[in-house]
């Protein structure tokens, strides 16, 4: 038998980090553990990330969900829970369960070395510029640059300095403007910012808008990625409408957000087929579910960077043997995780 429990905790940035949507000091999160009274030495941890005012199930009803789930866990179906927060988090702490629980495979089970992208949060310019030049001195070869919430003249100014002192060649450059463009200027705005040889721009205007996007892929002289416009698209009609609609360069999914691994798994899928590349991202989460999304991905056999944080943005985040080798996400077996901080 198994018995579910979860506990709401409050994440606390290390300093304020800013996106075109808001600037966040804290996040809550939501852990989940599962027991299986029948082996009392096998415990599972999973979490349900929300995201105010961007996950589709940041809804009144949300903690009513986690009790719900929790007491039918023994015969629950996943793919029909309506959060896709907390359908991960019971994925995640189910796959925990099956490989033995956290310490034991966390112990023998290092995650393959995954290459990711640093993350420029926004700032002003010396802030901006100051960071990437840290990230630069880690290792990194791959950034990715919030843009849209400072003005868009000291944008195109930072990205003139970088490219400066930096050729394409030594440093690639992902953009993620989180839907701040009006379909107006978008392209506009997209040629502008093509002059600096970007890899890729995220969801340059708001989700759903499909024929303004489908215009600016075909358009753009930037190759552009949906993020949010994967988030609350259940069924796979959907998947496919919108893909074969807009017709993206990339996808970027966020598990968390976009359903969970088994949805996410679709969406590859669907991307395979029709010849889309894309790559795994996560969206702030603990270390808890920062280590799923890496195995995860690490499993998928992803060669190009992923969108992984580092576990380093939070004060109070959960003790793990995650690590970062230069611009590669790993795990340490010396390090072990610690959930004392979390009251179930």
């Amino acid at each position: 038998m198994l018995k579910a429990v979860w506990s709401k905790y409050t994440l606390k940035f290390l300093r304020q980090s800013r996106t075109s949507r808001d600037v966040l000091d804290v996040k809550d999160t939501y852990f989940i553990k599962i027991d299986d009274t029948d082996n009392p030495s096998v415990t599972g941890y999973g979490e349900a990330a929300v995201f105010r005012g961007l996950s589709a199930d940041d809804t009144p009803d949300f903690t009513d969900i986690l009790d719900d789930c929790c007491r039918s866990i023994n015969n629950l179906d996943i793919a029909s829970v309506p959060s896709s927060a907390i359908r991960m988090g019971i994925e995640t702490a189910l796959a925990d369960m099956k490989n033995g629980g956290y310490q034991e495979p966390f112990i023998h089970g290092i995650i393959p070395p995954t290459r990711i992208n640093g993350l420029i949060w926004m700032g002003d310019m010396q802030f901006m510029l100051n960071e990437i030049e840290i990230k630069l001195r880690q290792g990194f070869h791959c950034l990715k640059l919030k843009i849209g919430g400072i003005d868009f003249e000291n944008e195109l100014d930072i990205l003139r300095s970088i490219r400066q002192r930096y050729g394409a060649e030594i440093l690639e450059l992902r953009l993620d403007a989180n839907g701040a463009f009006s379909p107006k200027e978008a392209l506009n705005r997209l040629d502008r910012l093509s002059a600096y040889e970007i890899h890729s721009i995220e969801q340059p205007i708001k989700a759903g808008q499909l024929h303004e996007m489908a215009k600016l892929c075909q358009t753009s002289p930037i190759p552009i990625a949906l993020d949010e416009e994967l988030i609350g698209i259940k069924t796979c009609d959907e998947k496919n409408h919108i893909i074969d609609t807009v017709q993206p360069a990339y996808i970027i999914l966020k598990p968390t957000l976009c359903g969970g691994f088994a949805e996410s798994d679709e969406w590859i899928e669907i991307a395979r087929k029709k010849g889309i590349g894309w790559w795994a991202t996560s969206a702030l989460e603990s270390n808890i579910g920062l280590n799923a999304i890496a195995r995860w991905a690490a499993a998928h056999k992803v060669t190009m960077p992923q969108g992984l944080g580092t576990g380093q943005l939070y004060t109070n985040n959960i003790t793990s043997p995650l690590r970062l080798d230069g611009e590669y996400l790993t795990s340490n077996s010396d390090n072990k995780w610690t959930f004392d901080a979390i009251r179930f």
